[in-house]
């Protein structure tokens, strides 16, 4: 914390106290800042919080006499010493002190206001010595004042109903600003050249967007069509945006020549001055023309002084031209700026011969291997390659991660010998957390694939950078090279189903190449998950996919969602009490995706139960095969079980993961409850019940997250609303489902605008056509079933069931109908 406040020690950091954390435990620099509450004011070096309080003197405990007093809380980002002043409306000091703060631990102070207004108070931190004219920090507390409240955030319009280009730029400019995680930016600029194909600032994020996953050629298109239109009237254009990004495009095609050129012209606007002179200086260090690299790289600092890359490179050129002592002061500065500049260290250690520097930057590095691909990277940018061999031996050392990258990066900067063993070596690495993900990456790999052509990994991970950037077909394309070179690989094939289903609706051969993952390794619990997820997609038979996941109990007992999809299964075929004791006997974890599952199942397999006990027509010893303990004495029947049962539902255990959340909807257990009291004559218990049952929204809707109204609570509101005689009211919600699943039934969905997520697992991609067209059915069987038409709503179920057969609301619903209850 120190270190990166810039508090040093005579001309060097002191880094000794930089090491793993489970050797020195060094705790303190992990600031406890969450002890200061709500924040008043921060600023880089101070965070601080006051607020008010009422306590009780001791000294005054005989009369209970009440002292006002305020509470402050300051934590600094670095140790220094400063002075601390809280003062009244007319400065008078009602606290005042030296002390010294540190990121270690918040200073706390109670201080008498004696009778000051908290809206009077003023607060300061200054230097120990000296009252500057601003201080450091200071705070004073807002008026009390009506505001205007801010309009709220609207919905981006479809592209087809954006009115103007300039919407569909703005709105695209705005997805991409925002990573929004559901609506995409190339749709906007994509309607908008359809319109306008002139339109330069579309036709510039449209080579960027593509240049940004890779694909250079159609980058360069785009912005080679921008910049001709941009340059029309003027050679110079107003914005060097599009000229820059295409240069960008040329530098990584491989055209260096001609993107030199233009990123000098790029340069003639003053916004990309830094970044166009600093480019065409790392072309110019690529040529060995190092006088105009340093001309370059001094007219990029002019524009930032603070560019690091620049910074470094500078470094360099100095060394190369021979410049020692100006090259060493020159990094001594840079570290004042950016002690974490590794190319700086790199540079110190070639200039001084000293090997302190490159010690140093191994113990900040930490063994973190993506930091050593970075300081090779911009070497290798500057066709510097000896530099980048020297960081990348570095990284082969035990105490650094492992990465097939960085034998293929060394292999790209070797001579033809080496970078045959390199490849030799990258081809036989561990593929597990290999993550490529730059656009220097797409060349590396490139090349790889040329030069070995018996490397199956190289296709593999370029095939999983372009899935990630959206670029489908080149995906594909690598993925099957990559399984061509080696069909015993199952990860690739794992892949490769994913594509063929969600990508291109090859079901069959999605299912043939899980399959083939899976059986390649048949120690992966994830795929295992996601096979049955695929065969759960398909609507495979519940027995038929509980028996072939049970063939593998080691591999569920990894997975909280395989446990909980073998639980769902079990409650599906109807085997509650297995279902109830698997849930029981195990401790679940949150996960993104699982909210309100385990507690689902939890609840289903216990009202199902429950309905068991109650349903009139079994016999004494059909219910006695479904309790879970035995009655306690007295019990009437199976209404007490039932009774225990479902009061099981309305509390959630430690051992789900997760809690209720407020207004949950638990209609259906006080239904089910009340006809449980009304089994043991108590009337009144059974109307209490049967009162709570009819409360929570009444609105049908389009139930996306676990959250949302669920149609079925509805349902059993009206069923309550029927036992307590309100016929009227009962009818009134069962209109409403009928209402909305004919209002919406041919809605066409598309994901909420404001929706961070998709609604859940979706590993196999489905419609959202589909699932509305399932919900509104659902609702439409069950408002008939309250209304008494039970040929429509019989119609409804068969016609849900057909088109979802793993819905357990109609499960439940079949088995409510069923006991007649």
């Amino acid at each position: 914390i120190e270190l990166m406040a810039g508090v040093y020690t005579e001309n060097q950091p002191d880094f000794s106290w930089l090491m793993p954390y489970e050797e020195k435990q060094f705790t303190q620099y992990f600031m406890p800042y969450r002890e200061l509450g709500v924040v008043k004011q921060a600023t880089k070096d101070f965070v601080f919080n006051i607020e008010e309080i009422k306590e009780v003197k001791e000294e005054r405990e005989a009369t209970k006499e009440v002292m006002s007093a305020v509470r402050f809380k300051v934590l600094a980002t670095s140790k220094q010493t400063v002075r601390l002043t809280l003062s009244g409306p007319f400065r008078e000091t009602l606290y005042e002190k030296v002390v010294t703060l540190s990121p270690e631990a918040v200073f706390e102070q109670v201080v008498d206001m004696k009778g000051i207004q908290f809206t009077d108070l003023y607060f300061t931190i200054n230097p120990p010595d000296e009252l500057p004219m601003t201080p450091l920090m200071e705070w004073m507390a807002e008026l009390d004042e009506v505001r205007p409240i801010p309009d709220s955030a609207e919905a981006a319009l479809p592209p087809v109903e954006c009115k103007t280009v300039d919407q569909l730029y703005l709105t695209g400019l705005h997805l991409e600003q925002y990573r929004h995680a559901t609506w995409s930016a190339l749709d906007y600029y994509e309607e908008a050249l359809r319109r306008d194909p002139n339109d330069v600032r579309c036709l510039n994020q449209m080579g960027l967007w593509y240049l940004r996953r890779g694909r250079f050629q159609k980058a360069e298109e785009y912005l080679r069509r921008a910049v001709k239109i941009w340059q029309r009237r003027n050679p110079n254009p107003y914005d060097g945006e599009p000229v820059f990004n295409l240069a960008l495009a040329l530098k990584f095609g491989m055209k260096e020549d001609e993107a030199y050129e233009w990123f000098w012209k790029a340069s003639w606007n003053k916004a990309w001055a830094d970044a166009a002179f600093f480019e065409a200086a790392r072309i110019s260090i690529c040529n060995e023309r190092y006088v105009d690299a340093l001309d370059e790289l001094e007219r990029s600092l002019i524009s930032n002084s603070h560019n690091h890359q620049a910074r470094a490179l500078k470094a360099t050129v100095l060394r190369k031209l021979g410049r020692k002592d100006e090259a060493l002061r020159w990094i001594a500065e840079s570290y004042k700026i950016d002690p974490f500049n590794y190319v700086c260290m790199v540079e110190e250690h070639l200039l001084s011969g000293s090997e302190e520097p490159l010690q140093r930057m191994i113990q900040l590095m930490n063994g973190q291997v993506k930091n050593y691909h970075e300081t090779a990277l911009e070497y290798m940018a500057a066709g510097l390659n000896e530099e980048a061999q020297l960081v990348l031996q570095l990284a082969l050392k035990p105490e650094v991660e492992a990465s097939p990258l960085t034998y293929y990066y060394l292999a790209c900067i070797s001579n033809i010998d080496e970078a045959g063993l390199w490849l030799e070596k990258a081809a036989a690495a561990d593929p597990a957390c290999c993550f490529p993900n730059r656009l220097e990456d797409v060349k590396v790999l490139t090349i790889a694939i040329e030069m070995n052509s018996e490397d199956a990994r190289a296709p593999y991970y370029l095939g999983c950078l372009y899935y990630a950037a959206r670029q489908y077909d080149l995906a594909i394309e690598n993925w099957e090279l990559s399984a061509k070179r080696d069909p015993q690989f199952p990860t690739v094939w794992r892949n490769l189903a994913l594509a063929r289903f969600n990508k291109q609706g090859r079901q069959d051969e999605a299912v043939e190449y899980m399959e083939r993952a899976f059986h390649l390794d048949e120690d992966d619990e994830r795929v295992l998950m996601e096979l049955d997820q695929l065969y759960k997609r398909l609507q495979r038979p519940h027995a038929q996919r509980l028996t072939f996941l049970q063939q593998y109990p080691e591999l569920i007992q990894r997975r909280d969602d395989l446990v909980l999809e073998e639980i769902t299964l079990l409650n599906q075929v109807g085997r509650y009490k297995e279902a109830m004791l698997k849930l029981d006997a195990r401790t679940f974890h949150p996960w993104e995706g699982g909210e309100g599952k385990v507690s689902a199942q939890y609840q289903i397999c216990r009202v199902e139960l429950a309905k068991k006990m109650l349903a009139p027509h079994l016999t004494p010893d059909e219910k006695a095969a479904h309790k879970t303990i035995e009655a306690p004495s007295g019990a009437v029947g199976g209404a007490s079980e039932a009774i225990r049962l479902l009061s099981e539902c309305l509390e959630y255990p430690h051992h789900l993961g997760e809690g209720k959340l407020y207004g949950a909807q638990e209609n259906d257990f006080y239904y089910l409850l009340g006809i449980a009291y009304e089994a043991l004559g108590l009337n009144d218990k059974a109307r209490e019940c049967w009162e709570e049952a009819t409360k929570g929204p009444q609105e049908p809707a389009a139930a996306m997250y676990y959250n949302d109204a669920k149609p079925d609570k509805i349902f059993y509101q009206g069923l309550a609303l029927l036992k307590l005689g309100r016929e009227g009211e009962a009818h009134g919600r069962f209109f409403k489902l009928i209402n909305y699943g004919k209002q919406h039934i041919f809605e066409k969905q598309i994901m909420d605008y404001f929706a961070v997520s998709l609604p859940d697992l979706l590993i196999w991609e489905d419609s959202l056509d589909t699932k509305n067209l399932i919900h509104c059915k659902y609702m439409l069987a069950l408002g008939y079933y309250g209304m008494g038409d039970t040929e429509h709503a019989e119609r409804y179920l068969k016609e849900v069931e057909q088109l979802d057969n793993n819905h357990q609301g109609i499960q439940q619903f079949r088995t409510l109908i069923n006991s007649g209850l």
